[in-house]
């Protein structure tokens, strides 16, 4: 289908789009995988398109704060980054892989999929499993945001229209952590039927955090077996999988993202 009509403005600075996204109906647009499909579909109808593409909000680097991924990475780049060659944040590099295809990588952006927030889409629950925070600009200033605050419902999000992603911040684990994701892909749209990131670390403590098995993606509780958690998670179904064989997948990719992470941490330790 053909988007419904929609005007344009590309912009050249954090302040001018913000200004803009003051619009009624206004639409930030990065990369534009996710919300021009959408916009196909017109289940979204923006009156104004905010073009973000060329502000410089892109890259992905290790500092004293953490692991900081611009939000306008591209799949490509997050996949192919050195900062994250290590056993600890494999599970980044895995998750981006995995996503769309060669197309798809190359245009596509990590802070327009999580400002989406598609229920299934990969990378929240890398961000889950992490810890990870965002930075988050609006006219009224700065404010960081917890993943785990994050994601409201489907495709809804804490940030209101006028604020924007600036930054995604993630811990660094212990030296001899190791990471996984793992996923089970409907074949045709491609997006996760389950998908589950693990982070282990060297004193045996693990986090977990699952997508596309429930309206958003959730962290299992860190102090409960991940089995046990699984069997009292919410879990739904639809036309494409039932609640009980998606809580089943869910527990295959959570054993399978333990295993490899785990696997991953003792490779990386003397």
């Amino acid at each position: 289908m053909i988007p419904a009509p929609v005007r344009y403005v590309r912009v050249s600075s954090l302040e001018e789009a913000l200004d803009a996204l003051g619009a009624e109906d206004a639409k930030a647009l990065a990369g534009g995988q996710s919300l021009l499909s959408v916009m196909k579909l017109r289940i979204s109808r923006p009156t104004l398109l905010v073009d973000i593409g060329r502000l410089e909000l892109a890259g992905v680097e290790i500092g004293d704060g953490g692991l900081r991924i611009g939000p306008l990475t591209t799949w490509d780049e997050l996949e192919h980054a050195d900062a994250l060659g290590t056993p600890a944040f494999a599970a980044f590099g895995e998750c981006a892989a995995g996503i769309g295809d060669l197309q798809v990588r190359n245009r596509g952006t990590v802070g327009g999929s999580v400002a989406h927030a598609d229920p299934a889409s990969d990378l929240p629950a890398v961000l889950l499993a992490f810890g990870a925070q965002l930075a988050v600009r609006s006219p009224d200033g700065w404010r960081t945001v917890e993943t785990a605050d994050l994601f409201r419902g489907p495709f809804t999000t804490a940030l209101s229209s006028q604020e924007l992603i600036t930054e995604v911040i993630v811990p660094v684990p212990p030296s001899g952590s190791g990471s996984a994701y793992v996923s089970v892909e409907h074949p045709a749209s491609g997006f996760a039927l389950a998908g589950a990131a693990a982070l282990v670390r060297p004193d045996g403590s693990q986090s977990v955090a699952l997508t596309g098995v429930g309206s958003t993606p959730f962290p299992l509780p860190a102090d409960r077996d991940p089995a046990e958690a699984l069997a009292d998670a919410e879990i739904y179904g639809d036309r494409f999988a039932p609640a009980e064989y998606r809580r089943h997948l869910a527990e295959v990719v959570v054993r399978r993202a333990l295993e490899r992470a785990g696997q991953r941490a003792e490779e990386d330790r003397p």
